[in-house]
């Protein structure tokens, strides 16, 4: 039986259906599972994708881009190819895409976490033949811990800046981690948090989609004799270092990241504090998942492959690496 998805020069392709996922060159169909940049390019001339994620394609690739909105669990048909749509718990609007053919039916996962996120919807798990997982923390040190925990942390670390009469910049990626580190931080305190401007277009789809979070304001919208001492401020990576922290006189800065459970990271990058929080599964969530779905055969994509292969293999898996064009290092957009 010839494979429901294969890999090409433009992508993951079935040619039962004729589409691609998440494809990384212009096609004429593309199914995206979620909205970070090394999934979801510019370029195709129609787009499905779920309705959360609408928006959000919309303010990142153009508001002309010709798009389908689909809800999660609905059955699609194209050609030959039943498809659906299915939690991945990643980002709002992420999803697991689920193709049958034949009765043959594949799960390709795009990225995901098994933690909750008041910003997303929960993780489903969609048994199936052939599941291909990224892999992106597939080592045994990346172990997540407990996510109010780090929200605490974050909120300490944030009290004891204020009484010294520091600000605290607090670098997270753009989209779903700084919207997920304003949910969690409301646990603690209602005060406002100042954003860089690359996180106020992506806080707001988030806030009209009802995800709720602290009060923010932009930092650009504050008097520019503003000291911003005992605030928090958040900012994407790309401004550590940059003609924008000026703007900061006396601050601690940190970055939170599943990258940053090991502590070279954060030396290397010269970051004051590193919070371990992550929008991808870790070792065991991975391993975890991989056993709930049943599939015999698993597909491994950008990260660790290599371990995870190996390890999928010693447990009697069929499991081979899967060379994608999606980002996996600590410069790419999510982790």
């Amino acid at each position: 039986m010839a494979a429901v998805i294969e890999l090409t020069d433009k992508g993951l392709y079935c040619a039962a259906g004729d589409f691609h996922i998440d494809p990384w060159r212009p096609v004429e169909r593309a199914l995206i599972t979620h909205a970070h940049a090394d999934h979801a390019r510019s370029g195709h001339r129609h787009y499905w994708a779920t309705r959360d994620s609408a928006p959000i394609l919309y303010k990142r690739l153009g508001g002309r881009i010709e798009l389908t909105p689909v809800d999660y669990g609905d059955a699609l048909t194209f050609g030959g190819a039943r498809v659906s749509f299915h939690p991945a718990g990643h980002v709002l609007g992420s999803a697991q895409i689920r193709v049958e053919v034949d009765g043959e039916v594949w799960v390709a996962s795009g990225d995901y976490k098994r933690d909750a996120d008041p910003t997303c919807a929960d993780f489903e798990v969609v048994p199936c033949d052939t599941f291909i997982t990224e892999a992106t923390f597939a080592l045994p040190v990346y172990r997540w811990a407990d996510t109010a925990g780090v929200a605490a942390d974050i909120h300490a670390w944030w009290q004891a800046n204020a009484a010294a009469g520091r600000t605290s910049v607090l670098f997270s990626y753009s989209l779903g981690k700084a919207q997920r580190l304003l949910a969690e931080l409301a646990r603690f305190t209602d005060e406002t948090v100042y954003l860089h401007g690359a996180l106020v277009p992506l806080t707001e789809i988030y806030r009209q989609a009802g995800v709720p979070m602290l009060a923010t304001e932009p930092v650009s919208a504050q008097d520019r004799k503003a000291h911003f001492a005992g605030s928090l401020v958040m900012a994407p990576p790309s401004a550590a270092g940059s003609r924008w922290m000026r703007r900061f006189k006396h601050h601690e800065t940190g970055f939170a990241s599943g990258w940053m459970r090991i502590r070279g990271n954060r030396r290397r990058r010269g970051y004051d504090r590193g919070f371990v929080l992550s929008d991808h599964a870790d070792w065991p969530g991975l391993i975890r998942t991989i056993e709930q779905t049943g599939a015999r055969r698993v597909l491994a994509t950008h990260g660790r492959t290599d371990v995870l292969v190996a390890y999928l293999r010693d447990q009697g898996l069929d499991a081979a690496p899967l060379a994608t064009e999606y980002a996996d290092s600590l410069e790419a957009e999510d982790g």
